[in-house]
């Protein structure tokens, strides 16, 4: 396919979502779900692959992945093994890394792109595979910042596995933990072992967003510890702050979702707007989405930061 195309940008393009599709996995102990979102219309249609939070699916996260299909992405969400829809036992060997094994399900979903976009009807030949950007929301977001970069200390300190990869232009952290250290709530460390990130691999272009209200019982820090992974990672190109957001930044996790905290669909819309925009830039040739988006932010629902 032409890899030169440009997809057009729409905000109203309807969407077909598809799932489960089931990729077999041996090693993994249960097969791996995937949702593939995707326009109906379009070619040369770049891939987003998303790691959902703590618990959730593959079924979450609708309000911003229908808008980034809508926007011209083909969205791939697997569902991880610390789903609540798989119901791992807490004393199971593959729950003491869960880091480890979430950045695997991402890569897996990359290598098998073929078998999920034929999963769907209409889509086969109309993607392209060399445009591939990651996402995640709270601990998604480390997850799709390991394939950023984005290393997990050991408990003397040693950076664990770089599964930095290569597929990947660009990314986009939601709400992602910050460093561990000190920065960690009394236990944490002890509780959550992967909550001790390094940044300074991380040097593919992404996207930063975070709320200003969102107070984690994880971290002693506040809200600002949300933004480390935009202070300390080199990669790191813009921190997009929602003013009043929580942590599902306006209800991102789901229409309707009980999770929600601060549901506001204007944060809502201009996180989804925003985070397609950076994405198109980043994948789409030529595309100016995100100077566009840049300029038409609202000052009263968002703030931006950037180094470039």
């Amino acid at each position: 396919m032409s890899g030169g195309a440009a997809v057009v940008e729409g905000t109203g393009r309807p969407v077909v979502s598809v799932g489960p599709v089931t990729l077999p996995a041996p090693d993994r102990g249960v097969d791996l779900e995937v949702r593939v979102s995707a326009p109906v219309t379009g070619t040369d249609l770049p891939v987003v692959a998303f790691s959902h939070g703590f618990g959730s699916s593959s079924r979450a996260y609708g309000p911003l992945v229908d808008a980034w299909a809508a926007h011209g992405f083909v969205v791939v969400r697997p569902t991880h093994l610390d789903s609540r829809t798989v119901g791992l036992a807490p004393d199971d060997p593959r729950a003491a890394l869960p880091w480890r094994t979430r950045a695997e399900d991402l890569q897996r979903v990359l290598d098998d792109l073929g078998t999920l976009t034929a999963a769907v009807p209409g889509l086969a030949g109309r993607v392209d595979p060399t445009r591939v950007g990651v996402a995640g929301h709270s601990f998604g977001g480390q997850t799709a910042g390991l394939l950023l970069g984005l290393r997990v200390l050991g408990p003397d300190g040693v950076p664990g596995a770089d599964l930095t990869d290569a597929r990947v232009r660009v990314g986009v952290l939601l709400a992602t933990a910050g460093r561990g250290g000190d920065a960690l709530a009394p236990g944490m460390i002890e509780r959550m072992p992967w909550l001790n990130p390094t940044f300074e691999g991380l040097r593919t272009p992404t996207l930063v967003v975070a709320g200003d209200a969102d107070h984690s019982p994880l971290t002693v820090r506040g809200p600002a510890w949300m933004t480390d992974p935009f202070r300390l990672a080199p990669g790191a190109t813009d921190l997009l702050t929602v003013l009043g957001g929580e942590h599902s930044l306006g209800g991102i996790a789901g229409y309707e979702a009980a999770e929600t905290t601060d549901e506001d669909p204007a944060r809502v819309a201009v996180v989804a707007r925003a985070t397609s925009a950076y994405l198109r830039s980043a994948l789409v040739p030529g595309d100016d989405a995100w100077t566009r988006a840049r300029a038409d932010l609202d000052p009263s629902v968002v703030r931006l930061e950037s180094r470039v």
